[in-house]
């Protein structure tokens, strides 16, 4: 699919900071176009835009900030990742693929696992490193207990960097 919205969820400032400083300290930098993020959909079609500006707002308009929590360090094959446990924002994005059922593509139809990339496009054996050496790094995050995604973030995807579109911040008063 040629241009696509993605749908992410926002990280906290002080979060994003500390995966953003992992991302270019472990993400092969010719490769690392993006920030440290929690991708919900990965493609959503072109032809939903105006419904996803309608929707989305909606939804964080609703609902209060969900939280997560991280839970430690995520093979990815050929990279790395930050396992989130995050019920309340997997229920929300369920609400969401319920709302766009028929036009979700067989990738975003798959339990999703919420994660933070901080590596990937790497060898097996650099990855397995990495995974080794990470969870001292981990530890004082983790402890710190759990966190809320302040908003949902839509992008489109143009071949690389993504442009930000749509950023819906939480406001409602509704848990999840």
């Amino acid at each position: 699919m040629a241009n696509p919205f993605i749908l992410t969820a926002a990280l906290p400032p002080d979060i994003a900071g500390w995966a953003e400083g992992l991302r270019r300290a472990h993400y092969p930098a010719e490769k690392n176009h993006l920030h440290a993020h929690v991708t919900l959909f990965h493609a959503f079609a072109p032809s939903l835009l105006e419904e996803l500006r309608d929707y989305l707002p909606r939804v964080a308009g609703e609902f209060a900030a969900p939280e997560g929590a991280g839970k430690g360090g995520m093979d990815l094959g050929k990279g790395t990742a930050i396992a989130l446990e995050a019920p309340q924002l997997l229920h929300l994005r369920a609400l969401i693929a319920e709302h766009f059922h028929g036009s979700l593509t067989a990738q975003d139809l798959h339990e999703p696992r919420p994660h933070i990339t901080i590596q990937n496009k790497v060898t097996k054996e650099e990855a397995r490193a990495l995974q080794a050496s990470l969870a001292p790094v981990l530890a004082p995050w983790i402890a710190r207990g759990r966190f809320v995604f302040p908003a949902l973030e839509l992008h489109l995807y143009r071949g690389g960097p993504w442009e930000k579109v749509k950023t819906c911040a939480f406001r409602g008063r509704e848990k999840l």
